[in-house]
């Protein structure tokens, strides 16, 4: 029997940052999924989404914004705003949206796909950082919460994977990328069905003991 074969699954965002790779292994282990791909920053989104997916066995939170570099004294409060606006606020809703269901039937799963740079300081990332740093500290909140209910909310925070909204093929070609893939010590970026792998395993039953978890999935970058 495949690992989800009978459940759906909801993946937000998928043409961007890890959704297709996500919702084609889930579908490779006999999910249902449900690819979206509407703007989550909309009033009721969210909540609309959930509402017409109907019967959510997993929901897989991946939230992607442009990531903008400008020092601390030059983030004006809109930049500021914005990356909470597309990664936080979505997040709660979604959550929010899909937990009475889930907390009825005493079963479920909720992935994040966060970023690695909330897990290690890096200059000119003072909005994006603490927004991705807020999903992780909301995974760890909300996953202790509603444990005792056999729902389990974990994250993966990565870097260095392959995916078309930070880590494209022209970016790769470029000397910034190049320096950038120095710092990581594995060397090499991640193929993006071994990120997606890894999701597959916080859907399906073998996780079931993990707990408001964030995993690095960073080839080694933020163990230095």
């Amino acid at each position: 029997m495949k690992r989800l074969e009978g459940r759906r699954a909801v993946v937000t965002q998928v043409s961007a940052f890890m959704g297709r790779d996500v919702a084609a292994m889930f579908r490779e282990e006999g999910a249902e999924v449900v690819a979206d791909d509407r703007d989550l920053r909309a009033a009721g989104a969210a909540e609309a989404l959930i509402a017409e997916a109907g019967h959510v066995d997993v929901l897989v939170a991946n939230l992607a914004a442009e990531q903008p570099r400008t020092s601390v004294l030059d983030t004006d409060d809109a930049t500021f705003r914005a990356m909470y606006e597309a990664m936080v606020f979505p997040l709660h809703r979604l959550v929010r949206a899909v937990l009475p269901q889930m907390l009825a039937r005493r079963r479920g799963k909720i992935v994040v796909i966060g970023s690695a740079s909330a897990l290690r300081g890096a200059p000119n990332y003072s909005a994006y950082g603490s927004a991705r740093g807020a999903q992780l500290a909301y995974v760890q909140d909300v996953g202790t919460e509603v444990a005792p209910h056999n729902v389990q909310v974990n994250a993966i925070a990565q870097t260095f994977v392959q995916n078309p909204t930070y880590f494209p093929e022209s970016y790769q070609r470029t000397d910034e990328f190049k320096e950038r893939i120095r710092g990581a010590p594995i060397g090499r970026l991640a193929h993006g069905w071994e990120s997606a792998a890894l999701a597959l395993f916080l859907a399906g039953d073998e996780s079931d003991f993990f707990v408001g978890q964030v995993f690095p999935f960073a080839g080694g970058w933020v163990t230095r």
